[in-house]
């Protein structure tokens, strides 16, 4: 079987996904085609040679509809020759793109291919797909589908996590992310766009303080019958206690990611050395209300798939699908500080849904290279249930 590299990776910094932030003057589509340039600029690539292009993108409708992959290809001046394709796996569809392109290269059906994610929450807001998730009562009611925010306040409930416990677990992710940022650790996959240079989210001047006094973000709509569906849906608890704040759930976020994936061969043409060897992925899925809890499924399941354990792990980058998820990957995996997001994570830098999992993935490479670790994985906990992970292996130079 052939072997599937990461041969290089670049992303967007991460800008607040409003109005007023840094990246909303730019489309999705913009985004991309910046990556795309810059890593042609970086690599020398011959996009000729690029077999496909493969995004994930949450919200394809409006300006990241019809096929925004093969749209930014063509933009890009990358030819006729680059199919594009775009894929939905909800919050892990970015992660899902590079697991699904390795596997097409482990497979021999294709070469060379550029694989990430791009999302523009700012200017395609959540759920304005208007899915039959989000909208439709009769399906709402029969598979108990509920916001994001209740089914995070339900796992807490479940697993007896505190108010301080996540408020800790918000300060942690915040100095973190604010650490690494003063220290350049973004700095080799990081391209500017335009005046913004660093993924503005970030809080510095968070305090436990702050987030204690924040009120619990999700009280209200659990009230208005999200508590009454998914109580209705899983008698695992009698009530949910509403615990997620602001600070303790992932801020959303305009960004987008590319990573440049193909064998040994396509490297050696392309004059680039392998960085990372993708050595498996794994697509679960869960009970559609505990929902968040798949990402870690996930996780153990490439991990057992290799033959490895989780001591084995030397960076675990997991999409910080608020605190109490966070708590509860650690505490199974025995996954501490240094290991489990070791620069912060999206409650600090921000969630752009399509772009997140291909972030994760080329932020695994680039904590491996600096630390000198061996094995890494990346992984997404997304709506409905599902969870994705993948597992690389850092190419010693």
């Amino acid at each position: 079987m052939t072997d599937a590299y990461v041969l290089d990776y670049v992303r967007t910094p991460r800008g607040k996904a409003s109005p007023k932030g840094s990246l909303h003057a730019h489309s999705a589509l913009d985004l991309v085609v910046h990556l795309q340039d810059a890593l042609v600029e970086r690599t020398g690539l011959d996009v000729e040679t690029v077999d496909d292009v493969v995004l994930g993108c949450a919200s394809q409708v409006d300006e990241q509809g019809a096929n925004i992959a093969r749209t930014a290809a063509l933009l890009a001046g990358w030819g006729d020759s680059a199919p594009g394709v775009t894929i939905n796996r909800f919050c892990a569809s970015g992660v899902d793109a590079v697991g699904q392109t390795a596997a097409r290269v482990r497979a021999d059906d294709l070469q060379l291919a550029v694989a990430g994610g791009v999302e523009s929450v700012s200017r395609v807001p959540m759920f304005v797909d208007r899915g039959p998730l989000w909208t439709d009562h009769d399906v709402v009611r029969q598979i108990g589908s509920v916001h994001m925010g209740i089914a995070a306040d339900l796992n807490a409930t479940m697993d007896g996590f505190t108010r301080a416990e996540l408020d800790a677990y918000g300060l942690e992710t915040q100095l973190k992310a604010a650490q690494a940022r003063a220290d350049g650790a973004f700095g080799r996959s990081l391209v500017p766009v335009g005046t913004l240079d660093h993924d503005e989210l970030v809080r510095p001047d968070t305090t436990l303080e702050g987030l204690a006094a924040l009120p619990p973000a999700f009280a209200e709509l659990g009230a208005g019958g999200q508590d009454a569906i998914a109580l209705g849906a899983y008698q695992g608890v009698s009530s949910i206690d509403h615990l997620h704040t602001v600070g303790t759930s992932p801020a959303m976020a305009d960004a987008a990611a590319l990573l440049l994936i193909g064998s040994a061969a396509a490297a050696e043409r392309a004059g680039l050395a392998p960085r990372a060897r993708i050595v498996g992925s794994a697509t679960t899925s869960v009970n559609p209300v505990v929902m968040l809890t798949a990402g870690q499924s996930a996780v153990e399941q490439v991990i057992a798939r290799a033959g490895l354990t989780s001591a084995d792990i030397d960076v675990f980058e997991f999409a910080e699908a608020f605190s109490a998820l966070c708590l509860r990957f650690r505490r199974d995996l025995d996954a501490g500080p240094d290991r489990m997001n070791p620069n912060g994570g999206t409650m600090a830098m921000g969630h752009a849904f399509g772009a997140t999992g291909a972030i994760l993935v080329g932020s695994c490479v680039d904590e491996l290279e600096r630390r000198g670790g061996r094995y890494g994985v990346a992984a997404v906990s997304g709506a409905a249930g599902l969870g994705v992970a993948v597992l690389v292996e850092r190419i010693a130079s």
